[in-house]
């Protein structure tokens, strides 16, 4: 399987509820200006953001398409090529992060978005030509959170550098950073805790984390990403409003898109925080985190 197929694979659920959802509006309705208004609900409701909804209804608009004679595959593209309009500034190369050594990436985001699985699938991908890697278990307050980043270290073939429950999530990090500067690995990912309730609590935890980190290399974190789930849908803009006030965010990774119909979401997130999109989710397997390609993204998502 390529790339996008695995692309297509992994939006099948977002493309259908998009596709068949436009083709209602659009091949059998008239093209009027009540149809333009359920377009843009329709649009909203698809979790693309009212922003986007707003300037798709827009462009559907000027484009003067007439959809007795227009075939869907011609609609479709429309949407698709504003889509890729918008991500496509917002890739980031995963390799253009390896200038360091170690590159530090502190990994953030709420508990149950699938952080320590997706901290493990990005170490296969950073692993690659024999690089080394290192993993930081600083999400010190879940048992489950260290022993589930020890099963990913075994299957990578990565080192994992840990404490007892409880301990202080800074000093994982900085004992982590010296075992990656003085063993010369090439990339040091630090999971981190994901306890948003306690907004107070984690952002002294995100500082002091950064305060003892730059003790070793005053240039780190080099990256922090946020990994965000799919399927909680519109509460992920509010994570990301968040999070960016307890720490400066590198790049987003967005996890679980296979398990919703709202992929529309990416776009909502791209459009409103323009921040960049390293990679996502797409499966359980090991290798179904991709790096994140627009004109894949949009071509799968509307199914053209």
């Amino acid at each position: 399987m390529n790339i996008f197929d695995k692309f297509k694979l992994g939006l099948s659920k977002s493309s259908k509820s998009l596709s068949s959802g436009l083709s209602d509006l659009i091949l059998k309705k008239k093209i009027n200006e009540n149809m333009l208004v359920e377009l843009e609900d329709f649009l909203i409701q698809a979790d693309v953001g009212v922003e986007s909804a707003r300037e798709l209804r827009e462009k559907f608009a000027s484009t003067k398409i007439n959809s007795k004679y227009s075939g869907k595959e011609e609609i479709f593209k429309i949407f698709s090529d504003y889509i890729s309009e918008i991500l496509k500034p917002l890739e980031k190369n995963l390799e253009d992060i390896s200038t360091n050594k170690p590159s530090v990436i502190l990994v953030a985001g709420v508990n149950g978005v699938g952080k320590t699985t997706t901290i493990g699938k990005l170490g296969k991908i950073l692993g690659q030509n024999n690089k080394k890697i290192v993993l930081g278990a600083a999400d010190t307050f879940r048992a489950a959170a260290v022993s589930q980043l020890e099963v990913w270290a075994k299957k990578i073939n990565a080192d994992i550098i840990k404490s007892d429950e409880g301990s202080d999530p800074a000093s994982v990090a900085y004992k982590a950073l010296e075992y990656a500067k003085k063993n010369n690995f090439d990339y040091l990912l630090i999971d981190t805790a994901g306890r948003l309730q306690n907004k107070k609590n984690l952002m002294e935890e995100f500082k002091k984390i950064t305060k003892v980190l730059k003790k070793i290399d005053s240039n780190s974190p080099h990256e922090t990403f946020l990994i965000l789930d799919a399927t909680t849908g519109q509460s992920v803009i509010n994570q990301v409003e968040e999070f960016k006030k307890i720490t400066p965010i590198t790049g987003i990774i967005m996890t679980k898109l296979d398990g919703t119909a709202k992929g529309g979401i990416l776009l909502a997130i791209g459009r409103k925080f323009k921040l960049p999109i390293i990679a996502l989710g797409m499966g359980e397997k090991e290798d179904d985190l991709q790096k994140f390609n627009s004109k894949y993204f949009s071509a799968a998502l509307m199914n053209v």
